[in-house]
């Protein structure tokens, strides 16, 4: 065999080697692509199957929980709770006081908190304090005031944070947050009391009367998991009723189990950790519970509010259509949303006289439901839409003017002029040629758009 022949086969086995992909490179290839079908593909993935809601659900909440901020709400939230715990038990005690039954509820903090035993301890030294002097002269009126306004703003602050990842900005009214939250308030050492006479009684009369030995673990076992069910039962109520719009409670369920899981697994690092952590002891000395206390209580928070978002996201799986942050879609672009929006409620009513909900806008052309929201919001600031609920505790968007009426350029000149225009003192007249021309111009051009809206050129409606 000559040396060209050798060089020849050489160069070809070379070649061969990398034509033909290693094992390794087709690893790669196959995660690269499971990668970017589960974080980008899906969404345009048109299947509803329960792999594919499984694969939206996770998708949707890792972005809801990157995007959102979670992180400045829930250092936001342990501020507003370090103000609020005195105040908070001191309301607690004073009313299981009125019912006799401070040292059961005393008890059941330790046995729903038992990572933070020495922070209850020296909250409850304060809470002593706090209602000695409370109950004298005119510290009482004073107390009561401080007393409801801090954990009325605790409980305001949740509800913005909850409201902000649906997408609300609408809020519940003060008279109906003064109501609520107080009812909430008054409730919270009732529902202790209950729980803790109901543990009395399976652990005692039942066990005594029923005298079968081999039924005792089972009782045992149902105590044991009563602080989790407490807990499933409290995230569950608060993502199905602190947001402002209806909520689907097998979610907020979901999510609750979810999240309570996630919080029993958070107390038992706390209390097993507890061993590895005495050097804060020689740093902080007697304060050394404080900092693990707000570390504590910023990862509950974090868990509270990221169940909240898989609450939104087990919900909209299939209304959150689109790629990116809507945060990032330009002014030009929302107002042709809001067009096309406005457009479709039009016709949708004068065709059949039964209106859209948001939920089918969102879902019949694929509108990400936040800028359905926004638009909607818009609109019925400026006047051109109406919301009413319908079956399902959804809302249902109609017309509030004659749609004949409302060309493309007034839909333009009512959103430009929604909010306020004058906030600068003096600034129209400062620069008054330069506003006058910019307005002229905006004005010419609204009036070219001459068009009704309910005869824009539409695709044919879906489900009509």
């Amino acid at each position: 065999m000559t040396d060209d022949s050798k060089k020849s086969k050489v160069a070809n086995v070379s070649g061969d080697a990398e034509k033909k992909p290693s094992g390794i490179s087709k690893l790669i290839a196959r995660g690269t692509a499971i990668y970017e079908y589960c974080w980008t593909g899906v969404w345009r993935d048109p299947r509803q199957t329960v792999g594919v809601r499984i694969i939206k659900t996770v998708n949707l909440a890792v972005r809801s929980f990157m995007d959102r901020g979670l992180q400045n709400k829930s250092m936001s939230l342990t501020y507003s709770t370090v103000l609020a715990i005195v105040p908070a038990l001191a309301l607690l005690f004073a009313i299981s006081r009125g019912f006799g039954f401070q040292n059961l509820v005393q008890k059941e903090l330790y046995v729903y908190f038992p990572a933070q035993q020495k922070a209850l301890s020296t909250a409850l030294k304060f809470v002593d304090s706090y209602l000695k002097e409370s109950s004298q002269g005119v510290f009482v009126g004073i107390g009561i005031i401080m007393l409801l306004w801090t954990l009325i703003s605790l409980l305001s602050n949740i509800e913005n944070a909850f409201n902000s990842i649906w997408g609300i900005t609408k809020d519940r009214s003060f008279p109906q947050k003064v109501t609520d939250y107080i009812a909430i308030c008054l409730m919270v050492p009732v529902l202790m009391i209950c729980s803790s006479g109901a543990s009395i009684f399976m652990s005692t009369i039942i066990q005594e009367n029923l005298r079968l030995p081999f039924l005792t673990p089972v009782f045992n076992s149902l105590l044991e998991m009563a602080p989790l069910v407490l807990a499933w039962l409290a995230f569950s109520l608060s993502y199905f009723l602190i947001p402002n719009t209806k909520v689907t409670f097998k979610y907020a369920a979901i999510s609750g189990l979810v999240s309570a899981i996630s919080f029993q697994i958070l107390q038992l690092l706390f209390v097993n950790g507890q061993i590895y952590v005495t050097k804060y002891n020689a740093i902080y000395g007697s304060f050394a519970f404080l900092p693990l206390m707000l570390i504590w209580l910023q990862l509950s928070w974090l868990i509270l509010l990221s169940g909240c978002v898989f609450t939104y996201s087990l919900q909209n799986v299939f209304s959150y259509n689109y790629l990116g942050d809507v945060t990032d879609v330009s002014e030009n672009y929302r107002k042709e949303v809001t067009l096309v929006i406005t457009a479709l409620v039009f016709r949708k009513f004068r065709r059949s006289g039964k209106p859209y909900t948001m939920y089918q806008l969102s879902r019949d052309y694929d509108l990400p439901m936040k800028l359905v929201v926004h638009s909607v919001d818009c609109l019925k600031k400026a006047g051109v839409m109406l919301t009413i609920p319908v079956e399902n505790g959804r809302t249902a968007v109609v017309p509030a003017l004659e749609p004949s009426l409302l060309t493309v350029g007034d839909l333009m000149c009512r959103l430009d002029e929604e909010g306020k225009s004058d906030f600068i003192p003096g600034f129209s007249e400062m620069y008054s040629q330069l506003i006058s021309r910019f307005r002229k111009g905006l004005s010419v051009g609204y009036a070219s758009l001459s068009a009704p809206i309910i005869s824009l050129p539409l695709p044919d409606m879906r489900n009509d």
